[in-house]
């Protein structure tokens, strides 16, 4: 009963947004081909799918999305879990991370291109730069805030290194380990499409940028569509994966209904 609500409150929301839209085309303020209608962007996402053009691209833009944030869930997660179980290591890392995580992805581009040329490399190490930050963060946070008591069970018990760490320390910080991959999924997407769009000949990005020079707004607003329905069920998804794992470790966490 709780997912068909969801369901329902999700397609009543996408309802109402598109009875918006439709109601600014109406009012005539705007050119048509400035604000395409519903109707014109969906006709042209079905275009875009029947002559497979969507999913070249899409298959391009998962590809780079995967690599670049799987290597960032696996790295910032490694690092952060050595790095917050030794506090005098992380003190000395610490303000370096703080003063490379407020810069952009896209202001490293000029030397990503030097470093790795044109092609999938540049966009697969924007998503890596956008995603590593918040995961091996919230990593750090989640293993400086493990409960004392866990670990005074595990010392009683005789549980020594690496097994505290992952059988005590990595399950009890998941919470906020999941949180950080929550951040970083919604970074990586985004600094996606933006690499793609600077310096890729294919993609999501691509297929936008090459709309607009096109002069197809219908196409433009159909590729942003595409990359919004995209994130939601990539962050969807990766919910589901947290609530599997959760259960499978039986970590209580509190949800919001």
């Amino acid at each position: 009963m709780n997912i068909l609500k969801k369901a329902v409150k999700a397609v009543v929301s996408i309802s109402v947004l598109i009875l918006i839209w439709e109601l600014f085309v109406l009012t005539g303020r705007f050119e048509k081909s400035l604000l395409p209608s519903p109707a014109v962007v969906f006709t042209g996402i079905a275009k875009m799918i029947m002559d497979g053009t969507l999913f070249t691209n899409l298959k391009v833009s998962i590809a780079r999305f995967l690599a670049g944030y799987l290597a960032a869930a696996l790295a910032g997660v490694a690092f952060g879990l050595l790095l917050g179980w030794n506090k005098k290591v992380w003190a000395f890392i610490d303000p370096v991370i703080q003063v490379l995580r407020p810069i952009s992805p896209i202001a490293w581009f000029p030397f990503i291109v030097l470093w790795f040329g044109i092609g999938d490399a540049p966009a697969v190490v924007i998503i890596f730069i956008a995603a590593f930050f918040p995961i091996l963060l919230s990593t750090v946070s989640g293993v400086g805030n493990v409960d004392a008591i866990y670990m005074k069970v595990a010392d009683n018990f005789g549980i020594k290194q690496p097994g505290l760490l992952f059988k005590i320390v990595f399950p009890s910080a998941f919470p906020h380990i999941a949180n950080g991959l929550h951040l970083a999924l919604g970074s990586a997407w985004v600094f996606l499409v933006a690499g793609e769009m600077v310096g890729a000949q294919s993609g999501l990005g691509f297929m936008i940028i090459d709309a607009r020079n096109s002069l197809k707004s219908d196409l433009v607003l159909a590729g942003i569509i595409i990359i919004g329905v995209l994130g939601l069920l990539l962050d969807r998804l990766i919910r589901l994966l947290e609530n599997r794992i959760k259960r499978q470790w039986g970590v209580i966490s509190e949800e919001r209904n």
